[in-house]
Formats: structure tokens, C-alpha cells, sequence
């Protein structure tokens, strides 16, 4: 079974996502996850204020940048957000944008590198190793977390190209993926990390539900436009990509909002509840076993979503 749950989006105010949390929690969804975007909200502080107003869901971390913070903070925060709701914390991590790991002066000259070194770093620690590490971005004496997790919770690598995929099946527990997570990204995106055993795949995907199909397409057209103009890999997985493609280049959103009902099924959660449920099908068969619902960044368009989240979960 795949778990159900909404994503906290970056914009939302932080003070709502104890609310978020409770109705989440009380309503039958099984986790919520947290967006953490430089220099929006942070992601750690969140977590800890959802795992503490709950009791049941799960609530993932999606994701912190692998050179914000040093190896032993983010081990020391990811050891104590387990301990706030032992076994219900997943923590992501991943590149960052690389613009925004500019600004802050803290840009590895290898992404790649980076993320390998801090991921097996942040793994030893929390399974309670003493730790000593001379690489090219972690630096490590003797360290080791006084209290890390009686379990420790798979890392899951927030992740595009292949390449870092591939690093994802190597050193980390999984994968999680940004919206729009299709099901044919997903099939990739496992197999370029080399389908291992136990991988655990998590997803965000586009989600907008309306009683009238054609009103979703309308609102949700202009995003989509965006990330096909974008060539988004999730979008470019799609084996009707290269159609999709022409009929935006011919017809705008206008051609988006009359597409067959299965490319929008593909793509997201978009269009009445039946049609979201049909999505969250599709995911579930290509192996996913978390899914966060992503609504309108906008509260007052993406938080009445939240009754559709519930919906879906307890169907």
C-alpha cells in the first residue's frame, strides 16, 4: 500500500503547520511533508513542530541542502527530529540549488561529491559510529551523536539527474522526487539508481481537485505549460512527451486543457477525485510507497485541498 499524505509548501506561513499537522493526523492521511526552499521556511524546525502536535502520521523532510549545514549538524537534527516521533521521521537530502548555495558561499566545486560525502557521513553517525572524515567538503574528528535512533531511518536523495540517482542507490535508502512525479519517471529514476533491494521511492505530485474536471485543467494549464517549456525530467519520462510537446507549441494552455483525460491522469492528482485516485494508482503501481500531495502554493487556493487529501487517503 502506498502512503497518502500533502506537502507543506514553502510559501505557507510556518505557524500553520501545526494546524496542517493536527487535521492531517486526526483525519486519517498518513503522513505530511515539508518543504524546505532557501531562504523560505526552515525545513527542521517544521518537522519538529508537526512530529510534536501529532501522535500517528509520518512526516518527511524534503529536503535539506547536503552543504547548508556541516555533516554533524544535520545528523545531530535528524537524530533529534527521530526522537521527537520515533519511526515516523523521513529525512531527505540533496544538491540544493546551486544559485542559492552561491549566494550563501557555500557552492562545492563537485555536487556530486558533496552529496556522497554528507550522505555516508550523516549514515554512520546516526547508526551510532564514531566518525573521523577527511574529504573535500566534510571534515570530521572523532564525532559521534550521543543519542542516535534506536532505528534509523532510511536517508532518501532529493535528486534529478542520473547520475546522482545512481549515487542515490549506491549510499541512501531511497529517493525522493519532486512533482510532477510521474509514474514513467518514477520506473526510470528507480532504474537509473539500479532497482536495489529495500529502495524506498517518494514522491510530490501536482495536485489539483475541483467537482468540474475542466476547471482542474484550466488552473493547473499554466504550471504544466511552465514545466514542459522547462523540459522537466518527469515530463520528458512520459512516453506521449514529444505529443504533449507539439500540442503546447501549437495551442498553449488552451490545448492543455483539451488533452485526453490520460495524459492529465499521468501527470498529477488534477482533475475531480475519481481522476486523482486514478493517479495515485498509477503510482502505487510503479512502486511508489510515499506520496505527498503538492496543492497551490497559494493558502487560500492549497489549503481547502487538504479535505481532498483526506479523501484520498481513506479511500
Amino acid at each position: 500500500m502506498t502512503d497518502v499524505g500533502m506537502c507543506f509548501p514553502r510559501t505557507y506561513p510556518a505557524a500553520l503547520v501545526t494546524d496542517v499537522a493536527r487535521r492531517l493526523d486526526d483525519g486519517g492521511a498518513d503522513e505530511l511533508w515539508i518543504i524546505e526552499d532557501c531562504f523560505y521556511t526552515a525545513g527542521p524546525s517544521l518537522v519538529s513542530a508537526a512530529l510534536t502536535s501529532t501522535e500517528r502520521i509520518t512526516v518527511g523532510l524534503g529536503i535539506v541542502p547536503a552543504v547548508a549545514r556541516t555533516a554533524a549538524v544535520t545528523a545531530m537534527e535528524f537524530a533529534t527530529l527521530d526522537a521527537l516521533g520515533p519511526g515516523r521521521f523521513l529525512p531527505g537530502i540533496g544538491h540544493g540549488v546551486q544559485s542559492w548555495m552561491g549566494q550563501m558561499g557555500v557552492r562545492p566545486k563537485s555536487p556530486l561529491t558533496a552529496l556522497e560525502e554528507v550522505t555516508t557521513s550523516v549514515t554512520r553517525l546516526l547508526r551510532g559510529e564514531e566518525v573521523s572524515v577527511d574529504g573535500r567538503t566534510v571534515f570530521l574528528d572523532k564525532v559521534k551523536l550521543d543519542a542516535p535512533p534506536a532505528v534509523v531511518p532510511p536517508i532518501l536523495l532529493g535528486v534529478q539527474g542520473p547520475r546522482s540517482m545512481a549515487l542515490a542507490g549506491r549510499v541512501a535508502g531511497g529517493l525522493v522526487l519532486a512533482e510532477p512525479a510521474t509514474a514513467a519517471y518514477v520506473r526510470q529514476s528507480v532504474q537509473y539508481a539500479g532497482s536495489p533491494e529495500g529502495f524506498v521511492v517518494a514522491v510530490f505530485t501536482a495536485m489539483c481537485v475541483r467537482e468540474d474536471r475542466k476547471a482542474a485543467y484550466e488552473w493547473t494549464a499554466p504550471w504544466l505549460g511552465e514545466r514542459i517549456g522547462a523540459k522537466a525530467p518527469q515530463l520528458t519520462a512520459l512516453p506521449f512527451f514529444d505529443e504533449l510537446q507539439k500540442l503546447y507549441d501549437a495551442s498553449g494552455d488552451a490545448g492543455l486543457v483539451g488533452m485526453p483525460r490520460e495524459w492529465w491522469t499521468e501527470i498529477g492528482a488534477i482533475g475531480t477525485l475519481d481522476d486523482a485516485a486514478a493517479h495515485l494508482a498509477t503510482l502505487e503501481a510503479a512502486g511508489v510507497q510515499h506520496v505527498g500531495l503538492f496543492p497551490d502554493p497559494e493558502v487560500e487556493h492549497g489549503l481547502p485541498q487538504l479535505e481532498y487529501v483526506l479523501e484520498l487517503a481513506n479511500r
